[in-house]
């Protein structure tokens, strides 16, 4: 009986200790993760609330004017990339880091600081900063609770925006995703010089930049010598029409449809409608030229 009391009280009390350990936080933690071409940006940051304060003002007890602010509360914000970015036109390497700034009506000065793992602002040193830009603010909805976002995105640029009351702070990144991208895919074709899916990948890349083309179509031809494939195909179907040779993409197009027709799969269906209709299109085109070509050797005989 002794030990069903004991292991009845222990129990209790391990569920009294395990409800009690949470608890609604004043500022809740929030975390932003926003991908950007090839490269990731991570923001993990605490959130507060006005709940009736001044902010962003002289003598303000919540972010006052030209003082160092930790961009949220709690623990300093960490801004984190994968790769080399710019911050406001300041280039910085792949890392993470503590995100500062120092409010002011007319610009504020947000700061990349080395030091991400310290609470507040309290052990701030300017000299880890590795990167400071000027933002003017902007006007913004009103928000009660501090906010960060990344937004608009291209796939070579957005925006870190710090968000609250009815001010909105436009940090422009940058990141140099072609040249990251290339440079991931050149590794991977000479690591994998025999791997289809790295080859293809490469080639159609490069097609859809429109640069080093006849490379392009050197890795899509071995691609298609090692597996003839509806992908392989159609990239170097693409790729001749971009150089021009229109009449020798056409058979290459249509040969992706056929080989996809013999073993469909998601890309094949997917994909098949817009093969057709870019087939038709470079029929017409072929078409003139041919005539052309028709009827000047008749005038030579």
């Amino acid at each position: 009986m002794k030990k069903y009391l004991l292991s009845m009280s222990l129990a209790a009390l391990l569920a009294t200790t395990s409800v009690a350990q949470r608890v609604p936080a004043p500022s809740p933690a929030a975390t932003v993760m926003q991908t950007v071409g090839v490269t990731d940006f991570t923001v993990k940051y605490s959130r507060p609330f006005i709940k009736g304060r001044k902010v962003f003002a002289e003598g303000s007890a919540l972010a006052p004017y030209d003082q160092i602010w930790r961009t949220g509360a709690n623990m300093a914000t960490i801004f984190e990339s994968s790769t080399e970015f710019t911050f406001g036109g300041k280039k910085v390497p792949a890392g993470k880091y503590a995100l500062f700034s120092i409010p002011n009506g007319a610009a504020w000065t947000v700061i990349l600081n080395k030091d991400y793992n310290q609470g507040g602002s309290d052990n701030y040193k300017e000299s880890e900063d590795v990167a400071r830009t000027m933002v003017v603010p902007t006007s913004n909805e009103y928000n009660e609770a501090f906010k960060i976002e990344i937004e608009p995105v291209t796939d070579s640029t957005a925006f870190l925006n710090l968000s609250w009351s009815s001010v909105n702070i436009p940090v422009p990144l940058a990141v140099n995703t072609e040249s990251l991208t290339l440079t991931a895919l050149n590794k991977a074709v000479a690591e994998k010089p025999e791997d289809v899916a790295t080859l293809q990948s490469t080639a159609g890349y490069l097609l859809s930049k429109g640069k080093d083309l006849q490379v392009a179509l050197s890795l899509a031809d071995k691609a298609i010598g090692l597996k003839e494939s509806f992908g392989a195909l159609w990239t170097k179907a693409q790729i001749l029409n971009k150089l021009g040779k229109t009449a020798e993409a056409i058979p290459v197009a249509q040969k992706a449809l056929t080989v996809g027709a013999a073993a469909p799969d998601g890309a094949y269906n997917f994909y098949k409608p817009q093969v057709e209709k870019a087939i038709a299109e470079m029929q017409a085109k072929a078409a003139p030229v041919k005539e052309a070509v028709s009827t000047v050797k008749k005038k030579k005989k």
